[in-house]
């Protein structure tokens, strides 16, 4: 095993890159709001972006664009620096560690 991680160890980065999968494949091919989320994603790994950024990047409403910027902050996929209206949004650090399982997710759907 690599670095000198446990056998626990391991098992518990497997179940938690697994968790992780199922999660992402849910928010991104599971619901309706899910090719959002996907985009939101993708402008994010670019550069941080506040929301009123991202909604005038994505031609989308204000208040949509905050619904699912909350729906991904929930499900700690991307994080917020700074107070609510003027938050700047970046991936998360376990999104960004794990960014190729949503470009794997991206691919079966058809969307890259």
């Amino acid at each position: 095993m690599t670095k000198n991680l446990s056998k626990h160890e391991v098992v518990k980065m497997s179940t938690n890159a697994r968790s992780l999968k199922y999660l992402l494949g849910w928010l991104i091919a599971g619901t309706r709001g899910g090719p959002t989320r996907a985009k939101i994603i993708e402008a994010l790994k670019e550069t941080p972006q506040n929301a009123n950024q991202l909604a005038t990047l994505l031609k989308m409403d204000y208040k949509t664009m905050r619904h699912h910027l909350e729906v991904l902050e929930k499900n700690k996929i991307i994080m917020a620096v700074g107070d609510r209206y003027g938050a700047t949004y970046f991936l998360s650090q376990t999104m960004e560690d794990n960014y190729v399982m949503f470009e794997e997710i991206m691919k079966k759907i058809g969307k890259k």
